[in-house]
């Protein structure tokens, strides 16, 4: 939701979760957010021919060796370190290299002064650290670690694959081990010097756009009333974005109600409720969430 919004922002790009082009765009020509194949869609062919000569000359192979060897989880620690051994340096710049050619292009060919790319891989971040061609400027966006593992025992289908496929779904258990984990990873990156700004999905939802206006100063572009005449009281109108892949809600255009969506504090079974709450109480604290729901229900 919030890539989507500030993709309506005319100096900002939306471009979904690069982290997946490679596999579900290029591989498997899966639906950009328009509706389109991706190998059908005009904004990813023009994309494709500035940054690669077209999309034939990317050896995806190749970026999936390098992911395998860079791009993982249990890398952060080597990635936060202020060296690199001159070969991890290599192969990590040459990973992050072929994301910043995809991010240049972008940003010509949709004349954007800001791409934003919606991948929740932590260690791509940290990989990006490396990059001597990006700018790179990270919004963290936190959720209470309860919404976020009821959401992911949902079933939803994947519109890209013409409901073939659906989301992948994590245990309450595992996903409040990945919060912990990619949430603190954020953590380190910042003291690393690199730009963080955190921002709670509840808050973003409290007040759209005042968190709209914060964020587009954060990035450097501007955001007055004009290009956020698209935020009404209680909704968003959207326009068609070119989301290469990510959250099926990239693909809604027209009317989008927003409202803060805490069916967890019914829905999820009071158990696992206990379970994540006890998992990551110390960072849920950290971000101000309280630990008993009845708090959370008042604060809403």
């Amino acid at each position: 939701m919030v890539e989507r919004l500030l993709g309506e922002l005319p100096s900002v790009c939306a471009l979904g979760e690069i982290v997946h082009l490679w596999q579900r765009d290029i591989r498997d020509d899966e639906r950009c957010g328009c509706g389109a194949r991706f190998s059908a869609c005009t904004f990813w062919k023009r994309v494709g021919q500035v940054a690669f000569g077209g999309w034939t000359n990317v050896d995806v192979d190749r970026v999936h060796a390098l992911r395998d060897v860079v791009e993982r989880t249990r890398h952060i620690p080597r990635l936060a370190g202020a060296n690199l051994p001159d070969a991890q340096r290599a192969d990590v710049r040459e990973y992050a290299g072929y994301y910043a050619k995809v991010y240049a292009a972008a940003a010509e060919v949709s004349g954007a002064a800001v791409v934003v790319d919606s991948s929740k891989h932590s260690a791509l971040a940290h990989v990006l650290r490396w990059a001597d061609d990006v700018d790179l400027r990270v919004v963290h966006v936190v959720r209470d670690a309860r919404g976020v593992a009821y959401s992911w025992t949902k079933t939803v289908s994947r519109p890209e694959t013409d409901g073939s496929d659906e989301m992948t779904r994590y245990s309450p258990g595992r996903s409040a081990l990945l919060w912990n984990a990619h949430n603190a990873a954020f953590g380190l990156l910042s003291r690393r010097g690199v730009p963080v700004r955190r921002i709670r999905y509840e808050q973003f939802l409290t007040d759209p756009r005042a968190a709209l206006r914060e964020l587009a100063d954060y990035a450097g572009v501007p955001a007055g009333d004009d290009d956020l005449a698209f935020l009404g009281d209680g909704y968003a109108d959207l326009g068609v974005g070119h989301s290469a892949a990510g959250n099926p809600m990239r693909f809604t255009v027209g009317r989008l109600p927003m409202r803060r969506d805490d069916a967890w504090m019914r829905s999820l079974p009071s158990g696992q409720r206990r379970l994540v709450g006890a998992v990551c109480a110390p960072m849920l604290r950290a971000y101000g969430y309280p630990l008993n729901p009845a708090e959370v229900s008042q604060e809403a």
